[in-house]
This record gives structure tokens, sequence and C-alpha cells, in this order.
């Protein structure tokens, strides 16, 4: 966070700090707050230092004042923005595959950066777990502004400045045959605690799209960003290292068949990060103009946030590769309900969608619980 911003929140903290604490509880605040305050001092002298005193100092203050319950909500969110203390995937709230990441240690610091002029543009985390390749982009300039971009023509959110974005393995992108890399680049906002950020995301694949055996354990990406209003396109090379290795993989090819539909899921693939699916849905004699997906729930009955996937249709059989946010927590099986799509969305689902007499579960090994 910005160190003037974080310097303030320490003083309105002091200023405001309970009256009512015990001498030992003030005394302890109060040598934190005079390190921290020094160590602002002597930023630009002993910036090398910086980070491990800074850091051992928000443990302090985390063990004092955390328990102790004499701090703000804003003091607590300053702390959580220092950095060098945890992965700001742990703030992530809308992909809990992604915060789970964050928490347990899987995503993996890096330190990759282009400028142009004034403006900068830097990768700051990745994780990858095998299906899915993220990494968080954080962009930089004086005509950007709590996540509002002026491409000097009009002032538009951060993401909607993005104008194109590639993403390339050994040269190969998404419209070669051979290449790892799928349908597309996907981002958004990183939050409102963050909004300078930007999580990007790749599907990998393989080429015959039916297994993540061929997917390497660590590869090199180029990354092309244009964003709106600038001459200058930002060229990245990102490193992807995978962060673990545990993978449940079934085949449980499960049937099941009524009014002329027949659904099958041929493959599941868990990791703690993204749930894969290889599903397909057959029409039997008859074309139809739905648009069908499937549902994944677990065995607590929640619904697993729907990522992107891609599906093919041949003959009357539709194929799909589907991705999902896994879920905290070790589930003994999952519930999969096919359903009809509606306004062109496959995030809300609600039970008049479903279709009766398809649903399937999979049950899942005993030590993934």
């Amino acid at each position: 966070m910005d160190q003037s911003k974080f310097d303030f929140e320490l003083k309105e903290y002091k200023r405001t700090k309970d009256a009512t604490m015990s001498p030992l509880v003030r005394a302890r605040l109060d040598e934190t707050y005079a390190s921290l305050l020094e160590m602002s001092r002597e930023r630009k002298v002993q910036r090398l230092r910086k980070a491990p005193y800074v850091a051992a100092a928000a443990v302090i203050l985390g063990a004092t004042v955390f328990t102790s319950g004499f701090i703000s909500p804003v003091m607590a969110q300053s702390i959580k923005e220092i950095p060098f203390v945890g992965s700001l995937f742990s703030f992530i709230e809308a992909d809990l595959g992604l915060r789970a990441a964050g928490e347990q240690g899987l995503s993996s610091k890096v330190n990759r950066s282009i400028s142009h002029q004034d403006m900068k543009l830097e990768v700051t985390e990745t994780v990858f777990d095998g299906t899915r390749a993220v990494y968080l982009l954080s962009v930089t300039a004086p005509n950007l502004k709590d996540g509002m971009f002026d491409t000097g023509k009009e002032v538009v959110k951060l993401s909607d400045a993005i104008e194109n974005v590639t993403f390339t393995i050994n040269g190969k992108g998404q419209d070669d045959p051979s290449s790892l890399v799928t349908g597309g680049s996907f981002f958004y906002t990183a939050g409102e605690s963050h909004p300078n950020y930007l999580i990007f995301e790749e599907i990998l694949k393989t080429p015959d799209h039916n297994s993540t055996s061929m997917i390497p354990e660590s590869f090199q990406a180029e990354v092309v960003v244009k964003l709106a209003g600038i001459d200058q396109a930002f060229k990245l090379d990102i490193p992807f290292q995978k962060a673990t290795n545990d993978t449940l993989r079934l085949k449980p090819n499960a049937i099941q068949s009524n009014d002329g539909i027949s659904f099958e899921v041929s493959e599941v693939n868990v990791t703690p990060v993204t749930t894969r699916l290889l599903y397909s849905f057959k029409l039997d004699g008859k074309t139809s103009d739905q648009f069908i997906r499937a549902a994944l729930f677990d065995d607590q009955g929640r619904q697993l946030t729907s990522l992107h996937g891609e599906g093919e249709v041949k003959d009357n059989t539709l194929t799909f590769d589907a991705r999902y946010a896994t879920a905290q927590g070790q589930p003994k099986y999952f519930i999969i309900k096919p359903f009809v799509v509606k306004d062109h969305s496959a995030e809300t689902v609600t039970d008049d969608q479903f279709i009766k007499g398809l649903e399937i579960k999979v049950d899942l090994p005993e030590q993934n619980k």
C-alpha cells in the first residue's frame, strides 16, 4: 500500500486507541508503533533491510493487537496490505479456489515488470495447479486512480481499459491446434481493496483435449497487454511453476438417460484450486436449440463457482471441458446436475432449469477426505 496512507493509518490508530487499555497492552502497542514509525523514516536509507523488519513488526502487532481486540477494521486492513505479508490471492472473494491457493501457500512470488514513459505494469504473483495459470497484474500510472483509468477520451474501469491480451507458450497461442492455450484470456478486478490489480487466468489443455498428463510442471509464458489510449503494447515474460501435486483424477464414465438425452461424465480432476469436469450430452436422434450445461455441487449442497471452459458439437453430441473453483473442505462426493441455460448465463441456476432424471453422483475416494 502507499507509504503515506500507511503512516496516516498508524497516526489515526494512535490518536483513537481505546483509553481503557491495560498499561501492558498500551506499552506494547506504543513500542510497536514507534518501531514502525522509525522504519518509515529510514525507508529510503535502509531500503534493503525494510522488508524483514516491517514483516516482523506486523507479526508483533498482530499478536498484540488482534488478540487484545483493540484495533479498528481500517487499521486491520492496512496491516494486511503491508508488502511481503501473505498472498494477495488470500483476499480474493469471488474465487474460493484462488483464495485457498493464497491461504495454503500455493502461489509463487514473481518480479516481472515493464515500464513505458510514466506507466508501469508488474506481475507480482502467479498460481499454477496444472489446469489454471493465473497471474496478478499491477498497473501504476498517473491517469489511473482507484481502479479508474483515463484513456484520454473517457474514464473507464481498469478492466475495461484492456483492449487486447495474448498469452503464448513456446510461441504458440490459442490459434495453434498444438498449443496448450485454450480459448482466450479471462481477466477481472482483484477487488475493491486492490482496485489497481487485475487477475488474469488461462486454462491449459492437451492436444487430445481429454487429459492433463501432458501439461508441464513449469513453463515460461509470453504475455502482451494492450491498454486503451496507449500506443505501446506491454510485453512480459512470466514463469509458472506447478504448486501442487495434490490432484485427484477419476474416470467414472457414469451415464444417465432420460427423455432422449444421455448425459455422461467421463473424467473428474480435482486440485485445491480447480475442479475440472469432462462431460457430454447426446441428443438421441434429434437436435436442440437449447444450450445445456452442468452445475456441480459438493456433499454439503454448495454449488461450486463455474469458471471458464469450452465445448464442441459433433453430430448430435455436445462435449464440454468445464472448470469450477474448488470449494473449501474435502467432500465425500459430487452431485452433477444438467440444466438449460437461460438469458445466456450459466452462473446463476434456479430449480426450474434443471433437467430431471439426468443427475449423476460421483463418489470421491477415502483418501480425499
